[in-house]
């Protein structure tokens, strides 16, 4: 594969792992989020944007290694579970702050913590640095539902 190929194909997952992250931006805290009864361990504002570039990034370098180390009559079956779980990374910003949904987005976040492990073992399979990449990524979804959970908990859930 020459240079320009691969470069082609990091930019690409790169675009689609931006726009993932776009409904972050178009959906932000606000007032709602700021009003809201938090649990203990919950990060400064600043700290999310900081954590989700860097996991962004890193996501995007993983779905590239694991492109090109995948035979091409593997890759679909290696990359499926890593777009879903951007559809579920996606919607969770919709879900949460978008709509106030709490608990669907808590569900969600089980759904997108089960599909982080699918596809870190099928990245593992073709290439363990891609799927090494992506363990920051589930420690902090992994954290992200204790914050979830305990928001919508200290906030009249269950």
């Amino acid at each position: 594969m020459t240079a320009s190929r691969s470069l082609m194909i990091f930019l690409g997952w790169l675009a689609l792992v931006t726009l993932t992250a776009m409904s972050g931006i178009a959906t932000p805290p606000g007032d709602w989020y700021a009003g809201l009864a938090k649990p203990p361990l919950t990060p400064p504002d600043l700290a999310f944007p900081i954590a989700w570039s860097t996991l962004y990034l890193l996501m995007a370098l993983a779905a590239w290694r694991a492109t090109l180390a995948a035979p091409p009559a593997a890759r679909w079956h290696t990359l499926w579970p890593f777009v879903a779980q951007l559809a579920a990374n996606a919607l969770w910003s919709i879900l949460f702050f978008g709509l106030h949904w709490m608990f669907l987005a808590l569900l969600d976040l089980l759904l997108l913590w089960g599909l982080i492990v699918l596809t870190i073992r099928r990245f593992a399979r073709v290439s363990p640095v891609a799927a090494w990449l992506l363990v920051p990524y589930l420690a902090w979804v992994s954290f992200a539902a204790y914050l979830n959970a305990a928001t919508w908990w200290l906030n009249g859930g269950g």
